[in-house]
Formats: structure tokens, sequence, C-alpha cells
């Protein structure tokens, strides 16, 4: 500011948003510094906050801030004691913020539904129980795709109907979409959960050819090319 650059100026030069430029600006050195203090504690928190909520409702509220303070830093907090007694008076008064859910990613819950019970681990089991506890929808979802895959394991292809009736009810519209898509080709999806033979052998030796397809395109002659695919290697 002193050599009279504009606040737009300062914000392309350093890549910040021109209402950041503005506030530092205009506020004393002394405030931002004792807010970044206010700030920062509260991430170095968060991981406890679920215990001392849990401390508090044990203690109905009598646990002192010194004596909780102890008890999480044994478990790895290194905040201040004044954190703790500010959270736990806000405790006190009903507006502390809500513990964020510790919520497993789609990705993994997706990962504990296909997998056998039996190789899922306790902890794992415990937590795919407390989201179908919380989420009626995975409940139905995670109990259908157990059953179709149990269907592909063993060749259950007689009772592919039912699973497909029962999947186009009161379901996620995912796994009704998958069940529409499944009676389009009834016949041919029930043979496949049935019959030993698949189209297995047939797609390799599709893939290989494409293969070389790719490999001699604009190289070789076609006898060649003929030679190679009949040629077995």
């Amino acid at each position: 500011m002193e050599k009279g650059w504009t606040i737009s100026a300062i914000a392309r030069r350093l890549n910040l948003d021109r209402k950041t430029v503005r506030r530092f600006r205009d506020t004393d050195l002394d405030e931002l510094l004792a807010s970044a203090r206010d700030r920062r504690p509260n991430g170095v928190l968060e991981p406890f906050k679920a215990y001392l909520k849990a401390r508090f409702t044990e203690t109905q509220g009598q646990a002192s801030g010194t004596r909780l303070s102890q008890e999480i830093h044994a478990r790895g907090y290194r905040g201040s004691r004044q954190v703790v007694r500010k959270h736990l008076a806000a405790l006190r008064a009903g507006t502390a913020e809500p513990v964020r859910a510790d919520i497993p990613s789609p990705r993994k819950i997706t990962s504990w539904i296909m997998r056998s019970r039996e190789t899922l681990t306790e902890s794992q089991g415990k937590r795919l129980l407390e989201v179908r506890l919380v989420c009626p929808d995975i409940t139905r979802a995670c109990d259908l795709a157990r059953t179709f895959a149990d269907l592909v394991r063993h060749r259950r292809g007689y009772l592919l109907l039912e699973w497909i009736r029962q999947a186009e009810q009161d379901v996620p519209k995912p796994m009704q979409g998958f069940a529409g898509f499944l009676r389009q080709d009834l016949g041919a999806v029930t043979a496949g959960l049935t019959l030993p033979w698949s189209s297995g052998v047939v797609e390799g030796h599709l893939k290989r050819v494409k293969t070389l397809k790719r490999a001699m395109y604009g190289r070789a002659s076609f006898e060649l090319l003929r030679t190679r695919i009949l040629t077995q290697r």
C-alpha cells in the first residue's frame, strides 16, 4: 500500500481475493494474530470432541476441564487447557457445534458390501453394521448385492427372476435400473448364471485378434495377418 498499489493489483500479484486483501489492509495486526490463534485450536480439538461429549454426558456436565484435558492429552491432544474449557462451556450452554460424523466413503462402503462376511475384519464389520443402521437404503442394497453375488458364485440362475422382482420394489433407483436391464435379457442372464459354459474363451480370441490388427495396421499384408491369427502363440 505504501508504494501506491491498488487492492486489485495486490490481489493479482499475490493471487488472493480482493476481499482478503482489503481485510488485511483494514485490520490491525494484533487482531489478525489473535483471530489466527483462536481458529487454530479448533482443528486440534476436533478429533477429541466426540470423547469430550461422551465424558460430559457420563458425568452430567460435572467433569472439570483440567481432568478432561489430562485424559485427552494421554490420547494425543496437543492443544491448551483453555480450548478444552471453552468447549466445555459451550457444551454446558448448549451452543457447541455438533460433532462431525466419521462417515466412510461410498467406495469403502461398497468394498465392504461386495466382500464376503468372512473376509471382513471385526472393525470393518462393525462399521458396516453402523452404516446399515443409519441408512435403510444401504441396508436394502447390501442384502440384494450379497444375494446376487451368491447367485453368481453358486450358479443359482433359477432364483434370478425372484431376485429381480425384489430389486424392482422399494430399493434405491440404481438397483432398480440394474434389475430392469437384467429383465430385458432374462434368458441369456439366467443361462449365464446356470450353465458351466461361458464366452470367455471367445472373448479372449477376439481381444488377441484386435491386438494383432492394431499392431500390424499399415505395416504388413493381409496374408501375414491371417497367418499370425491362425497360428497359436
